[in-house]
């Protein structure tokens, strides 16, 4: 009889054991599931087109370029300003990783302020300009 109840007791500790194992491969399923879930919504996010596109696109083929730096919070507002279509405008990082220091074509440029905005008729704006007046300056059509 002792032999039984020595085995119930281990068959039972077993089990607990082995109810613990399946809870924490549970809860790293569950992780691994909600991690795949916000980076598959962060993706889809990026790649949804932005309300400012096809303006962000015309400033480039009218030859407009946002001169810049990262540091630059000016720049960071303007940047802003396009929402997703940001990654379609015509910039120029002018500033060297260190934040250090300009970049060899900034300096060919003759950049000396951020953000700069260059035409195709070759004059210059410097500051954070507003939509309206980058369409005006382009004739690109700014549909909100």
């Amino acid at each position: 009889m002792k032999y039984q109840q020595k085995m119930q007791v281990r068959q039972t500790a077993e089990k607990q054991v082995g109810i613990k194992k399946l809870k924490k491969v549970g809860i790293v399923v569950l992780i691994i599931g909600v991690v795949v879930i916000v980076i598959s919504a962060w993706v889809y996010q990026q790649n949804q087109p932005g309300e400012l596109d096809d303006f962000a696109r015309c400033l480039d083929e009218k030859g407009a370029i946002f001169y810049g730096a990262f540091w630059c919070p000016h720049c960071q507002d303007q940047k802003k300003a396009f929402g997703r279509s940001e990654r379609l405008l015509p910039y120029v990082e002018c500033s060297l990783p260190s934040g250090q220091g300009q970049t060899a074509v900034c300096q060919q440029a003759g950049i000396e302020g951020y953000p700069t905005w260059e035409f195709a008729d070759g004059s210059r704006e410097s500051g954070n300009l507003s939509l309206d007046f980058l369409a005006s300056k382009t004739g690109c059509q700014l549909s909100n």
